[in-house]
């Protein structure tokens, strides 16, 4: 297996390591040390760097402005952007933006994608439900309603509508929880379910009739929202009802968070490596004791099994490569050591910090906090566990 990335995917690395060296995780206060958000809004710099850096078009199609890239290239920038604790929606925008190219309304696609390449409109995506444990799409419902000119004195809100203004609309009813920066987006994009059950993807406006957004912060500090939508209507443009589309935005955000693990897991070794090498007793580095040298090299090894198996579902992802399981095996694989890998990283940096890990004035508790939120982003390691289950189950392998 050759994981050699091209030139095209090491030019994005280059460019991501240059926009993200000016970024500090120390810019907003310590989550420790505020009761609330530790800041009201994103890193406007940052995502404006990223949109000059055409980092934010990178997986776009020449026709909408883009590198034409694929799912690997943007894990190498997002494990850049952990390594900084990058305050963007850099994972949201890119994989709503990529799911609206692939599956959405070609008009509406024409529309905005090239906007959301130059940075001019930000895409966060609701992917946790109601409660966090249950299916995202179960937490609203989607019915289909009949044409405007059918509803005398209605329409179809602030969304996106056909010329004619005439096109069948939805209705959109529920709440999804802890939705990524999305008082600061333009666009949210809903998973929800039909009559039939089957899962489609809704684009709303935060100021849309009917949407309303309530503050929750995550462990990480930042401020996410409580989505409820209220007979929410949309036209049909703006719903992804694609076979699969769901699923297949969903797994680009799981892969994605894997590459977020990673890159965060690296930051904080060398961190560790750092002080271990400078911290003495009895007259020697710590980082000579056997016990720590053991120590890193777990947490070592854990990295690079983070890193096998990221590179293993983004090819799956980005190629369509058949294989023993489906692509949701390798999917499910490289979550369960992104989750586990991640949180035994931090919790054996804290350990050979000492004291030192939990000062605020250090970053090391900074870290730990955006590691846990990683680590429990769309499932932790036992939901994909019990999914790998699943699917070895279903695909006996012989």
């Amino acid at each position: 297996m050759d994981f050699t990335f091209t030139e095209e995917q090491q030019a994005a690395t280059e460019a991501a390591r240059a926009v993200f060296s000016g970024a500090a995780p120390d810019g907003v206060p310590s989550p420790a040390l505020v009761p609330g958000a530790v800041a009201e809004d994103i890193d406007r710099p940052l995502w404006a760097g990223l949109a000059g850096g055409d980092l934010l078009s990178l997986t776009l199609l020449q026709e909408h402005g883009g590198a034409g890239l694929d799912l690997v290239a943007l894990c190498l920038v997002l494990r850049e952007s952990a390594r900084v604790l990058a305050r963007v929606p850099l994972l949201e925008t890119c994989a709503v933006a990529m799911a609206l190219q692939r599956y959405g309304d070609p008009g509406l696609a024409a529309e905005l994608l090239p906007r959301v390449g130059r940075g001019e409109l930000i895409l966060t995506v609701g992917a946790n439900g109601r409660t966090g444990h249950d299916p995202a799409e179960r937490a609203v419902t989607a019915r289909r309603e009949a044409p405007a000119s059918n509803r005398p004195g209605e329409g179809l809100g602030d969304g996106p509508g056909n010329a004619d203004g005439d096109a069948a609309g939805w209705v959109l009813d529920g709440v999804q929880s802890g939705v990524p920066w999305a008082q600061a987006a333009d666009w949210i994009a809903v998973p929800a379910h039909t009559g039939e059950g089957r899962a489609v993807v809704a684009l709303i406006r935060p100021t849309h009739d009917g949407v309303t957004l309530a503050e929750q912060v995550s462990t990480s500090g930042e401020l996410f929202a409580e989505v409820r939508l209220d007979s929410v209507r949309i036209d049909s443009r703006a719903l992804i009802d694609t076979v699969g589309a769901w699923q297949w935005l969903r797994a680009l955000l799981i892969t994605g968070t894997c590459a977020l693990a990673l890159g965060l897991g690296e930051a904080v070794l060398t961190m560790t490596s750092e002080y271990t090498g400078k911290r003495e007793q009895f007259g020697f580095p710590v980082a000579t004791f056997q016990a720590v040298a053991v120590q890193a090299a777990d947490r070592y090894i854990d990295l690079r099994a983070m890193e096998v198996t990221l590179w293993q579902a983004a090819w799956r992802i980005s190629t369509g490569a058949g294989g023993a399981l489906p692509a949701e095996g390798d999917i499910a694989v490289a979550k369960i050591w992104a989750s586990d890998g991640v949180r035994r990283v931090v919790q054996t940096a804290q350990h050979l910090h000492g004291g030192f890990g939990a000062d605020t004035d250090y970053p090391l508790h900074r870290f730990h906090a955006w590691a846990k939120q990683i680590e429990l982003s769309l499932g932790p390691a036992a939901a994909h566990e019990e999914a790998l289950g699943d699917l070895l189950a279903a695909h006996l392998l012989g």
